[in-house]
Parts: structure tokens; sequence; C-alpha cells
């Protein structure tokens, strides 16, 4: 009999955090009502959030080497069983999904069928030596002590030293290995270009001296770090939503390849240096730094399920990273330029979900996963992008005929360049996302875009024109 462990073992994931994460996505009393039900155990918590989870186990990052030493196993006459400290609804849903077990076994609300109770459980079931056992930590070493042979995976050397010492036959399997590149991706360094929105204030208002730079590339610095931990955190609240995703499927939790509760230390580490970093510059700039990640982990908790509102916030989110380079270097926002933000990222947001309706109606599916539009909805989408985006520019010409440009600007009229090259662009790509070539994020795709590259090239020709006296 070959019996396997699931969590770290079959599965490139733990499901007492898999569950904890599902079900605190859909309900932010998660951790309160999660520290209640220690108090019956932790057999008790891991029933509740099974209970409260919503895990698709056709979805779930299995190991396919574990997988396949299964069959092997199998097609050699062996019988295997599923037996996991997670509770019995995800071993069943597991053992079904796979079709690979001849029984599955976990904790029943009561017993947390984990380390010494598990090896009891399988002495009286299997007895003593009449099984092998396949796990990846410390507690598995009693059941080890007790098993016929001892498979690990991907354990540490310290751990297989353990194994050879209790268990007189031993194999170790190495699949797989987390490394600093994967970890870098959980950062999604990439992403870091839209903090770059906090030198605007610094290029509106001319202010070209090396402290002022200086101070701001410290206020991008805490964004990047600030915006790292939530890009972390709505990957550990989006894990179902990601497998499901053609692309997102592969991020670096939802595939598996970083274990979740890494995912926790990094939110941690990651936003205690932004805030540490914020906290240099000044208190004002720390509290907009707070704002925007309470609005940001609102946004990931609730708010992007809400029509309407969910675009709203995001364009408010590149907003503040405006407002965050004016308070850093201490200076007044122009009026134009936050009216005009505002509409510009609304236009973007639009944009962003018509991107995902298009995708999601050619893969046939009527709903966006964790989203809370309809591809019917696929109509409403460029109108509001082509909407928005038409108003910033408006804004933009009238900021060119306003008296404050002439202080700024000898040739103001060189500025209406600025605002034909958003026509374009903004039409542009509203209609790349209705034939489905959008990228997941227009900011990146913008960035990679040539013809998106041309247009910035031109604007940036327009502005230094008018500024030649």
């Amino acid at each position: 009999m070959l019996v396997v462990d699931l969590d770290g073992t079959l599965l490139r994931s733990d499901m007492l955090y898999e569950t904890f994460w599902s079900a605190f996505g859909g309900d932010w009393r998660t951790p309160f009502l999660a520290v209640a039900s220690l108090f019956g155990g932790r057999a008790a918590l891991k029933r509740r959030l099974a209970d409260t989870a919503q895990i698709d186990a056709a979805t779930l990052p299995y190991d396919p080497d574990v997988i396949a030493y299964i069959k092997t196993w199998r097609e050699a006459g062996g019988q295997t069983a599923l037996v996991t400290a997670s509770d019995q609804a995800i071993a069943d849903s597991v053992a079904e999904q796979l079709g690979i077990f001849d029984e599955a076994h976990g904790s029943d609300g009561n017993t947390n069928l984990k380390g010494s109770r598990k090896a009891t459980f399988l002495d009286q079931r299997f007895g003593i030596n009449g099984f092998s056992y396949m796990g990846d930590c410390s507690a598995d070493l009693p059941v080890w002590s007790r098993a016929g042979k001892a498979i690990t995976v991907n354990a540490s050397a310290a751990l297989r030293r353990q194994a050879e010492h209790v268990c007189a036959v031993v194999e170790h399997l190495s699949t797989a290995a987390p490394s600093l590149h994967t970890y870098a991706q959980a950062l999604r360094p990439h992403q870091w270009l839209k903090n770059v929105l906090v030198f605007l204030p610094m290029l509106a208002a001319h202010q070209f001296d090396a402290a002022t730079f200086l101070v701001l590339f410290l206020a991008f610095t805490s964004f990047s770090l600030v915006a790292s931990s939530v890009y972390v955190l709505n990957d550990l609240l989006d894990l179902s939503a990601d497998r499901a995703h053609p692309r997102k499927k592969n991020r670096p939790f939802a595939a598996g390849r970083i274990p979740i509760a890494h995912g926790i230390w990094l939110i941690v580490l990651l936003f205690g240096l932004g805030a540490l970093a914020a906290a240099v510059i000044g208190w004002e700039f720390l509290m907009v730094m707070t704002g925007y990640f309470v609005l940001t982990t609102a946004y990931s908790l609730y708010l992007k399920r809400r029509i309407v509102i969910d675009i709203c916030v995001l364009a408010g989110l590149y907003t503040i990273r405006i407002v965050a380079g004016g308070v850093a270097m201490e200076t007044t926002l122009s009026v134009w330029l936050l009216a005009f933000s505002i509409f510009f990222f609304l236009s973007l947001a639009a944009v962003k979900r018509q991107a995902e309706l298009v995708d999601s109606a050619k893969h046939g599916n009527l709903t966006t996963v964790g989203r809370g539009y309809h591809v019917d909805d696929l109509p409403i989408m460029p109108m509001i992008a082509i909407g928005a985006g038409y108003v910033a520019v408006l804004v933009m010409a009238l900021y060119t005929n306003s008296p404050a440009v002439a202080d700024l600007y000898p040739r103001p009229e060189a500025l209406w360049g600025v605002a034909a090259v958003l026509i374009y662009w903004i039409t542009r790509t509203v209609m790349v996302a209705h034939r489905g070539h959008m990228h997941d994020d227009p900011v990146i795709y913008a960035a990679k875009d040539r013809i998106s590259q041309l247009c910035l090239l031109v604007i940036i020709v327009c502005v230094l024109t008018g500024m030649i006296p």
C-alpha cells in the first residue's frame, strides 16, 4: 500500500492556507472567525474553512512527478491511499478529481490527522511496516518510523537524514524548488512602471533640481515596495480566479511555485520597508501610502467585484500616485492635472475590463471570474473608455488655453499636438482591446507597443517645443 500525503507532497501548496485565502476573499470577517474556530482545535478550524472556501480541485497545482509515481505504483499492481491532515471534504474532492486512489482519509473536524495521530491511524489500518509513505515535512517523521518505506518529496538535506535515521528503506524525490527569480516574479517588478507617475508633478511644475528628484525617487521606491505587497496579497486572494485564467494561472502562487505561507511574510516585509521609506519622506507622505494600501486592500477584498465602482477605484489608485508625488515634493497640484488624470485613468481602467470581457467571450465564459461583469456588458465598456478618454483630452485642450500655461510654456500652441496624439492613441487602444489583442494591463501594453512608444516620443517633442523660448 502506497500512502500519500496531500500538502506539499501531492500538491504544491497547503490546503489550510488555500482554504483560508479563498474564504477571506469571499468574506473579510474570515480572520476573526478563524481565530474563534481555533478554540475547537486545528481540525475544527480546517472544517470551518473547508465549508466556507470555494476550492476547485481540478485547478489545484498538483505535482506531476508525484502523480506519475503513483500511477506507476498502481500499474505494478499496488494499491494507493490519500491520507492527509486536510479536512475530509478536501481529501474526497481531490481523490475524486484525480481518480488514482483506492481510498482517501482526512481530518474529521475533531481529530487533526497529522504526525503521531496519522502514524497511529496507519498502524491500525495497514499494520506496522505494512505501507510505504510519501511525505515532505518533519511532521511525517513519526509516520516514516512505522512505514516499510519512506519516500520524501522536495525535503531538505536535514530532513532526508532524519528520514534515513527512522526508516531502513528511503527514497528521495526532488521535483521542484523555488528560486530567487520566482520570488522576484511574485513582486511583479514590471508593474513598477506605473509608479513613475510620482515624477509627474515635478515635470508639470518644471522643477528640475537634484533634491526634488532624490525625494521623488525615494517616493517611487516606497510606492514600488508597498504596491508589491499588495500584488502578493491580491495573488493570494485570487488563487482560484487566477488558476481559471489562461495566462494568470502561471503566476508563482497560483502555479504552486512559491509556498503560500511565504506570501504572508512577503506582504509584511514589503509593506514594512515601503512604510519605512515613506516615513523618511514625511508623515504626510506616510499617510498617503497608508491610504493607498487600505484602498487597494479594500479593492482586493470587495470593491473589485462591484461593477463601475471597481474602475473608479482603479482610476483613483493611479491618481493617488500623482498626489503622492505632489505631497513628497511639497507642492500644490494643479486642478487641471488632477482632472486630466482621473478621466484618463478611468479610460484605461475601462479598457482593462473590456479586454477581460473580450477574453472571456473568446473562451466561451459568460462572466469574468472574480469580477462583477457579464459578457453582455461588453458593448458598454468601450463607450466608457472612449468617453472618459475624450473628456481627458478636452481637459488638456482647455488647459492649453489657460493663463497658467503661459507662465510655463513660451509656445503653448505646441501642446495642441499632445491633445491630437492622445485622441489617436485612446481610440486605437480601444480598438486593440476590441480585437482581443490587449494585455491584461493597458499600461504594460503601452510600454511594449511600438506605436504607443512612438506616440510618447511625439508627445515629448511637443512638450519640449512648447518650452523653447
